[in-house]
Formats: C-alpha cells, structure tokens, sequence
C-alpha cells in the first residue's frame, strides 16, 4: 500500500535514518561509498554473493581503509557453497529452511504466513551477529596495534536463518525418522494447544497443555469428569485423545462471546488470547500502556500509526518516532559533513554518481 508514491511499511522500517543515495555503478559512486565507510562501524549489504567484489568494495578493500569495520552481508544462501549464486528472496528461506512444509493443514499443499517471516528472521539473525561482531572488536581494542580493534564480516543466510527456528525438527529426524508435518492450528505432541471458535464470530488460542492448567480448564467447560481421568493426567494420554478435548473445549467456547471467554480463562489462569486484528490492536489496553501504537507525521502533515519499538530499553528509552525519509532526502546533508565540498557534490550530480 502506498501514500504518495511511497510504501507505508518504508515510514515503519526507516524511522530515524537519513537517506544518501549512491549510485555503486559509477566510479565515483564507489570512491563516495569508500569515503563514507571509513569511518563507518557497520554496513549492511544485501546484494548477491559476490557483487561488492565485483564493484571492488570488498571486504578486503573497505578494511584495509577501516580495519574495525564489521561488514553484515545478507543473502539467499551466504557467501560459499554451492547455491551462493542463485537469488533468493524471504519465501525460499522459509521453503528452504522447513517452515513452509510444517505450515498449513494435512490434507492441503503447505501454505504461506501472509508476512515475509524469512527476510525478518535473517535481519534479527543479522543484527544479533553485528552486534556480536562489535562487541568482540571493542573487547580488543589497542592489541595489536589496532586502536580500535579489528572487525569482521557476518554472514547471515535468508534459509539458514529460518532453519534455525525449526526446534527439534532435525534431532527428531535424526534420532526417529520422524518428520514434522502440517498440524493446521495445532503443534504437534502438546494438547490442547489450538484455536477455538466463539459465538460472536471471533477466534481463541488456548494454551491447557500444562498438567495442572489443564484440570482447570476441563472444570471451567463444565468437564470435571475429566480432571479425575487418569488417562489424561498428561500430555502423552491427552495427545491420544486430542480429537475428544479439543471438542470439548470448542463446544464451550462457541457459546460464548469472545470477551466473556478470555475473562473467563484469565479468572481461571488459563493461557488464552484473542486472535487479533489491526482493529483490535489499535484500541488494546496493554499495546497503548506500553506504548506498541506510536504515531508519526509524514511530509505532507498526514497522521500515520506505526508499531512501537522493540526492545524496551530502561535508561535510554529513544526519541520519539520520526517518518522515513525519502530517498536522497540528506545527501548533500551527510556528504557534506564528511568533508565534501558543494561543488565536488554538484559534480558527482553531473556524472550520475549520486
């Protein structure tokens, strides 16, 4: 969705950066990057293996001029092995990786999560593996002669970072031959875990799967028969006759109000949630106290509702949001504060460098 010729989801991505366009095809272009970078702590690239060393930015050019550079390269399939050359994008991490099989219902082809899970699994992936990189520089910082102490590349994978969120699907296959397929809204092995229909039309995702959570939720849909049965006094005996509790609960559910369900489960200490809505986030008590739906002012004066920012730090909180910029909106702004003159600028305009 756009406003004004601009993606809405750039204003959430880009809040606080400023915008230098560069145009790396041009040997002026790359001798800017190159300025710029050597005072740089990271740079994050998402080009196909190999395209910076192509335009001569490799990671052997850019540290040789700022040794304590840490290069974050993010890609389909990493910087070696046999795949490295092919594109990738964030659903053939997920396919790759194992989500897209595990996702959907039996008895249907494995289906996509309506939001690109895989690039936002790779760029958390890849924002831990800077920050590790930092950390390790200024950990040795002064040894060896390097005052502020030596960076390195991290290489983040669109299908390894998916991989990497499939829990035990590997040991399992390993150990068993078991694979993990589409359980629709259950998880496999944990009963009862799933989501339950409501009289006015909502959905409920109730969590009863712990021992002791689950008597109380079999006595709050008037089961207590079952809080008495030995056969399901644990998860091996309930996964058994997960078809039968899963009914059970249902029929409760479905003859209430979704409101009237959550109280009901909180008064009980059931886990429990709603399955939301933008609609219903924007007027949610807890997203509001803790300050999840942030508003920010576009160019044109338009009011835009963007996601709070997570994590919440204790001592420094951040500013307030501010919109995305648009692209180039501080070249001559940034350039110029690394000590470019106004008519080297006016220049590099001219040559199509920026």
């Amino acid at each position: 969705n756009l406003h004004q010729g601009t993606s809405l989801w750039w204003h959430v991505q880009n809040r606080h950066k400023k915008s230098v366009t560069v145009n790396l095809r041009t040997e002026q272009g790359r001798e800017v990057a190159r300025r710029l970078l050597r005072d740089a702590d990271i740079l994050i690239e998402n080009f196909r293996a190999g395209a910076l060393e192509k335009w001569g930015l490799g990671y052997d050019v850019l540290s040789a001029d700022n040794p304590g550079l840490v290069m974050l390269r993010l890609s389909g399939f990493g910087q070696d092995g046999p795949y490295r050359d092919q594109t990738g994008f964030g659903s053939v991490g997920e396919s790759m990786g194992g989500m897209r099989y595990v996702t959907g219902f039996p008895d249907r082809p494995p289906v996509r999560p309506n939001l690109s899970l895989g690039d936002a699994l790779a760029a958390m992936h890849g924002v831990i593996g800077a920050m590790m990189a930092l950390h390790q520089r200024n950990a040795h910082a002064g040894e060896g002669g390097s005052q502020k102490g030596r960076g390195q590349v991290v290489d983040v994978a669109l299908y390894e970072a998916v991989f990497n969120m499939m829990e035990g699907a590997l040991p399992e296959f390993d150990m068993f031959g078991a694979i993990r397929e589409r359980e629709g809204t259950t998880l496999t092995g944990i009963v009862p875990s799933n989501t339950y229909p409501t009289a006015d039309g909502h959905y409920i995702v109730i969590g009863g799967n712990g021992d002791s959570i689950f008597k109380r939720l079999m006595s709050l849909v008037g089961r207590e028969d079952l809080t008495r049965d030995p056969s399901v006094a644990d998860n091996a005996g309930r996964v058994k006759r997960s078809g039968e509790l899963d009914g059970a609960i249902g029929a409760w559910t479905s003859r209430h109000a979704v409101d009237e369900v959550v109280k009901a489960l909180n008064a009980a200490q059931v886990p429990n949630g709603k399955i939301y809505t933008m609609a219903d986030v924007v007027r949610d008590p807890q997203y509001l106290a803790r300050q999840m739906v942030r508003e920010i002012i576009l160019k044109d004066g338009a009011r835009l509702k963007v996601p709070g920012v997570v994590p919440k730090l204790s001592r420094t909180p951040g500013e307030e949001p501010g919109r995305g910029p648009e692209l180039g909106e501080h070249t001559e702004e940034v350039l110029r504060s690394y000590g470019f003159a106004a008519t080297e600028i006016a220049n590099l305009r001219a040559a199509k460098a920026l």
